[in-house]
């Protein structure tokens, strides 16, 4: 019999932390990860279930300080890092230097751009490793990058908005199907869990219940994302993220004009080939259309669209969840192109 995989999770008390250390928690491949906080998280809790009670997924659930003599003596082989950006950005290289492989669900290693990058503000103590991390590290979308994937050692788990839009887009940019000189639109709307554990006057029942708001116009962290993975310049896409009154999940309701006029069977197959094989995209036929309530609590995206009657002008919907496929089932996704296992191990 093989051995299990050894895992830790650092930042297990976060939201995408507590989906993740269920998700691992099951796993078949996976022995029970090791918990870990920073000693300003948890108020000091020592344990997973006094932070969610009912939780536990285990004995006792110990949350153990972070050290990196706890990961070498239970002989850690894969750290999942579900931490504020600038702590996966101070952490990574360590881990890595220490034959660690690394999953980070924050945005510390996705982008390749400088100038995409800047959003975060990083100041790096080690400016030369950081930036050869930077051009190292995966972006570990699995639909567009399971070989890159397979034999990463630092892995930059996708953000959630980005999730929905590029894998709604990539099959028709790729495709040549667009015509980009007319501009992307994607209007995209999350659920509050999308903002973070972390309490704000933004994410306060009194502000969030029966209302509907956009933020970060032509400033989120995500549009370097899209960008970068579609190639595409600036002017060629506006995105523009809006919080909804519902715990989780994303639909992003994406614009575009196609370069040339197409019937709706040509673009359902365009999609379905492109998503062969692939466990987790659902493309939906027209006339039905993906709802967030279909992809809640799932790993699925599931992709619909609808085409004018002129041929040119298409609407597409995207949809996931994104505390799952948009963070903790799309990092245990990656984890399974890593070594060799299934893509639905785990998230069945």
């Amino acid at each position: 019999m093989t051995a299990k995989l050894k895992t830790a999770v650092l930042g297990a008390t976060g939201y995408s932390g507590l989906e993740l250390t269920r998700l691992l928690a099951r796993h078949p491949n996976v022995v029970t990860p090791l918990l870990l906080r920073r000693e300003s998280d948890s108020k000091n809790a020592s344990g997973f279930a006094e932070v969610f009670p009912g939780m536990a997924t285990g004995a006792n659930d110990p949350l153990e300080p972070f050290s990196w003599n706890i990961l070498r003596d239970r002989g850690v082989s894969l750290l999942f890092l579900a931490t504020p950006h600038e702590v996966s950005r101070a952490l990574a290289p360590e881990a890595i230097a220490r034959g660690i492989r690394v999953i980070d669900l924050s945005g510390a290693w996705r982008l390749k751009a400088e100038e995409h990058r800047a959003v975060y503000g990083f100041a790096d103590a080690d400016t030369q490793t950081a930036a050869r991390l930077d051009q190292q590290a995966v972006y570990g979308l699995p639909e567009l990058a399971q070989a890159q994937i397979a034999d990463a050692s630092l892995v930059a788990n996708p953000g959630c908005y980005a999730t929905s839009v590029i894998l709604a887009l990539a099959p028709l940019v790729q495709a040549g199907l667009i015509d980009r000189q007319r501009g992307i639109v994607s209007d995209s709307k999350s659920g509050v869990s999308g903002a973070g554990k972390e309490p704000s006057a933004r994410t306060h029942f009194v502000s969030v219940a029966d209302n509907l708001s956009a933020y970060s116009v032509f400033g989120h962290r995500h549009t370097g994302e899209i960008l970068e993975q579609l190639h595409l310049q600036s002017r060629e896409l506006i995105f523009t993220p809006h919080l909804l009154p519902i715990p989780r999940g994303i639909l992003s309701t994406i614009y575009v004009h196609l370069a040339a006029p197409a019937c709706a069977a040509e673009i359902e197959c365009c999609f379905r080939e492109f998503y062969r094989g692939m466990r987790w995209v659902r493309v939906f036929a027209p006339p039905h259309l993906p709802q967030i309530q279909y992809s809640l609590r799932t790993n699925y995206c599931d992709i619909g669209f609808c085409l004018a009657d002129d041929r040119q002008r298409l609407v597409l919907i995207s949809c996931i969840d994104n505390l799952l496929k948009g963070a903790a089932g799309q990092a245990v996704q990656n984890m399974n192109l890593m070594y060799g296992w299934h893509e639905e191990a785990g998230l069945n």
